[in-house]
């Protein structure tokens, strides 16, 4: 799963990801669920791309309040296609949300230690997301989801699940309304481990409170093999 993550990438950094404008969006180490996250989707008609801010928990059109967010954090990609919370969103609202890295926690008996998930040569992830629009309040919410897979050899050993990074070059595919289900499906995989750097942190992450730089400071794994 992913239930943290950060970006402290600057906004231009942002922006030449995906090929858009640059927006304002302060540095953060410690995003958690219902917090407000970047994201980079495409305009329906002209397939414009552009950065905007969603609600972390994705809230589909027909739900009676917003609660039902805080449990659509992530999306099995095994399932996105046919759950209900999340299966109009894959046909037609897909975005990519970027990412410095995120925290996983290794569980040892009943103790257990962060790490941080991050690129191996720097930059940045862009992890597989949804997004939909509830209208039932006072004002529209538009939330979102990350896509989830399988773990690879990189993470297996902290869990049994990562999000899904998507490479550069398949952008556009996962953006395009267009694009057949079976070509999206076979983005849904682990990236290759070579991506991937980890290194455990200190257990001030736990705190949603806590911001700051010192929240990705490697410390010594107490739990090595």
């Amino acid at each position: 799963m992913c239930g943290r993550f950060i970006l402290f990438a600057t906004p231009v950094e942002v922006g030449d990801l995906f090929d858009v404008a640059p927006v304002e969006w302060p540095p953060r180490y410690n995003i958690a669920p219902t917090q407000s996250v970047l994201a980079c989707r495409a305009d329906p008609a002209s397939g414009a791309r552009a950065l905007v801010p969603l609600r972390w928990g994705l809230v589909p059109s027909w739900a009676k309040d917003l609660s039902s967010g805080v449990k659509a954090i992530n999306a099995r990609a095994e399932t996105v296609a046919d759950k209900p919370t999340f299966r109009a969103a894959f046909k037609a609202r897909r975005c990519l949300i970027p990412a410095s890295g995120y925290y996983e926690w290794k569980h040892e008996g009943k103790a257990k230690r962060p790490h941080f998930i991050h690129p191996a040569r720097g930059g940045l992830f862009a992890f597989a997301g949804l997004w939909d629009v509830w209208a039932k309040g006072a004002a529209p919410v538009e939330s979102c989801s990350i896509i989830t897979t399988e773990a690879n050899e990189a993470t297996r050993h902290l869990h049994e699940r990562m999000p899904v990074i998507l490479d550069p070059s398949h952008f556009a595919a996962w953006l395009d309304p267009l694009t057949p289900a079976l070509a999206l499906h076979e983005l849904l995989r682990p990236c290759t481990p070579e991506r991937i750097a980890t290194h455990p942190v200190a257990p001030l992450v736990g705190n949603v409170k806590n911001e700051g730089p010192e929240l990705v400071a490697p410390v010594a794994d107490l739990f090595t093999d």
